[in-house]
């Protein structure tokens, strides 16, 4: 069950003037389910994106990557994005890219533009061919239904093992001008950030070049999805795109504007929004949890202590039980391998409870205030370091009986 997930419905999912969105029931896995999602954008658009570090990365990361540099080069604009759950086209060789692009083939045959101007998403299964049949065929019913209003229904296209779609939208006014921002995203499992999430996409309609959204998608993916994480896996598929579609009145000209700051800020609040719904609909998930590093000598050291406590499963296990075993936490943080940490400096807090003071138990703490703190479906971990100004903060859940239960029947 997702942890205090708030209600995502379709009146609260606003248009965005540049971009349409088709879904259709191809019946790639599961007959009856959406399952394929088409993004439809207009001339004037921009598109850029972060991809997964996985070596292992599928056949549509690969191409989309491709695509995105021949556009560049040709400046010929992206046209589309096609996505598809049920198979991750991911461990399938050459075959796989063959699929690939015959997807884009097929698409950008239907829209009149070259498959070049394509970009492919897939997700699901992994090391099982893509049903590209199924996938080419349902294109026509995704195409038929394209909407500017279509948000709700993309969100749950592109679905595995979530339990809820993910979609959330703000509307700014910057140096006087409206923008509005939507987006989606995908995951449950399998999330760890080496890059960002499985799927995540935001569109705004302000006019930004080229280079500009590619430095703003890596800023709000370091701010957003690569500050999570439930299982500490990597997958083969994440891609989190940014599209401005330039059907607005805003136009971010350079990086030093006030306009090119508050976008980014907007996109920034908009990507966290919605990477934390991927936590709290994390699988099996009963807690959502932030671990917050602070006084570190750098942001990298202080991430790498709030991944250790969020990746060890003795504490996602103690959280989940509601255990306040927290001699767990001080070991993780031993071995984040931060070789010179002084340990007699740190302190640690469970929201409002000192539980240890400069590497040891706090003289007044009690168990019992430990445990009313781990009963909460949200609970707050903070780490004082003593090093420095540096912080952190990330985004985890407990492990649950359910993760193990999903992930062993995930292909039945």
């Amino acid at each position: 069950m997702a942890v205090n997930f708030p209600l995502v419905t379709p009146a609260k999912l606003k248009p965005v003037p540049g971009i349409t969105l088709g879904y259709a029931e191809a019946g790639i896995k599961k007959p009856n389910r959406k399952d394929l999602l088409v993004m439809k954008l207009a001339p004037s658009a921009t598109v850029a994106g972060v991809f997964t570090t996985n070596r292992f990365c599928a056949a549509p990361v690969q191409l989309a990557k491709a695509h995105i540099d021949q556009a560049k080069a040709s400046g010929k604009p992206i046209a589309a994005l096609v996505i598809n759950t049920g198979n991750a086209n991911a461990g399938t060789g050459a075959a796989g890219l063959v699929n690939a692009q015959s997807t884009c083939d097929a698409l950008g045959q239907l829209l009149g533009v070259e498959a070049s101007q394509v970009l492919p998403f897939s997700t699901g299964v992994i090391l099982e061919p893509l049903p590209v049949d199924k996938v080419v065929a349902g294109l026509p019913q995704a195409i038929a239904n394209l909407g500017e209003s279509n948000w709700y229904g993309a969100a749950q296209a592109i679905m595995t093992t979530d339990t809820l779609p993910k979609a959330a939208s703000r509307t700014v006014t910057i140096s006087g001008k409206k923008v509005t921002l939507t987006g989606i995203s995908k995951g449950a499992g399998m999330i760890r950030p080496n890059m960002a999430t499985m799927l995540g996409f935001i569109a705004c309609d302000a006019k930004v070049p080229q280079g500009l959204l590619e430095t703003m998608v890596k800023q709000a993916a370091d701010a957003s999805f690569n500050c999570i994480t439930i299982d500490g896996d990597t997958s083969t598929n994440d891609a989190f795109m940014l599209i401005a579609t330039g059907a607005g009145e805003l136009e971010v000209k350079e990086q030093a504007s006030d306009e090119y700051q508050a976008l980014t800020a907007a996109v920034i609040w908009l990507a966290q929004e919605l990477a934390q719904l991927i936590v709290r609909d994390g699988e099996g998930a009963t807690k959502f949890i932030t671990l917050h590093i602070e006084q570190g000598r750098n942001d990298e050291e202080c991430r790498k202590i709030a991944y250790a406590i969020g990746h060890s499963p003795l504490v996602k296990t103690a959280f989940f039980a509601s255990d306040p075993n927290l001699g767990r936490i001080l070991a993780a943080i031993g071995y984040a391998g931060v070789d010179d940490l002084d340990v007699s400096k740190i302190d640690l807090y469970l929201d409002d409870v000192w539980v240890a003071k400069q590497g040891g138990r706090h003289p007044d703490y009690q168990e019992a205030d430990g445990q009313r703190v781990m009963k909460q479906s949200e609970i707050t971990v903070k780490v004082t370091l003593g090093r420095g100004d540096a912080s952190a903060t990330v985004w985890t859940c407990d492990l649950s009986h359910d993760y193990v239960s999903i992930n062993a029947d995930y292909r039945s």
